[in-house]
């Protein structure tokens, strides 16, 4: 009778005993390539390609990590899931923009957790280079926003370019996708600018950055709803 009363209130602990939670993986510090800068250490493969080593701090609550670098210039994708340390060796383009970005990932948990996205330009045998993508601050896809008291919004973008020689930015805006209304052209000073909006309309906007040289490059159309 003893034992089994022992045995009754070892099963009752042992169903009183708090499960384990996973917690959901933060996100990661990018390190290198550097944001906005031009990558010079990558070992030559051949004369087109360079092998890049890229690297970021650990996370808390992660496994594994998942590093996708892409080519600005052709779009095409590099993908590696399931890595454990925090760098990586990538053969890339040489004399191209790239872009790239690490996912952390806990197997207990469905949630992941993705870095900040860093451009770049990988050293080549070009004496110019094309700026980067302008990266949108504000509206970011997809939001929705409420216009102010002058019926106006505000958009807002970071440009960047290797030779640091950005001559203006065109924005285009209008209510179609892609949107073909260019706003206006502004200088290369400018990082943000107001505009007139009507309510409950979705716009769709996008930057090309053009430098000294004619060279160009497109934000990509991003969109956002007035309210």
């Amino acid at each position: 009778m003893r034992f089994l009363s022992v045995l009754i209130a070892f099963v009752v602990l042992l169903g009183c005993k708090k499960k384990e939670v996973s917690m959901p993986p933060a996100s990661v510090q990018l390190v290198f390539p550097e944001r906005n800068s031009e990558c010079t250490t990558g070992e030559d493969i051949n004369a087109t390609t360079s092998q890049v080593e890229f690297k970021w701090l650990a996370s808390n609550n992660t496994d594994t990590y998942e590093l996708i670098v892409t080519n600005l210039d052709s779009g095409n994708k590099q993908d590696f899931p399931g890595l454990k340390g925090t760098s990586q060796k990538v053969p890339i383009a040489k004399g191209a923009r790239f872009s790239w970005v690490v996912i952390s990932k806990n197997s207990g948990v469905l949630q992941s957790a993705t870095s900040s996205t860093w451009n770049f330009y990988n050293s080549g045998f070009e004496t110019s280079h094309a700026p980067f993508p302008a990266e949108i601050v504000a509206p970011k896809m997809g939001v929705s926003i409420f216009k102010d008291i002058n019926n106006e919004v505000e958009l807002s973008w970071i440009g960047a370019d290797v030779d640091d020689d950005i001559a203006e930015y065109e924005i285009y805006l209008s209510t179609e996708n892609p949107p073909e209304n260019l706003v206006n052209t502004f200088e290369p000073s400018t990082s943000d600018i107001r505009i007139t909006v009507v309510t409950d309309t979705v716009y769709y906007w996008k930057i090309i950055t053009k430098d000294r040289e004619e060279n160009t490059s497109d934000s990509g159309v991003f969109e956002f709803r007035v309210y």
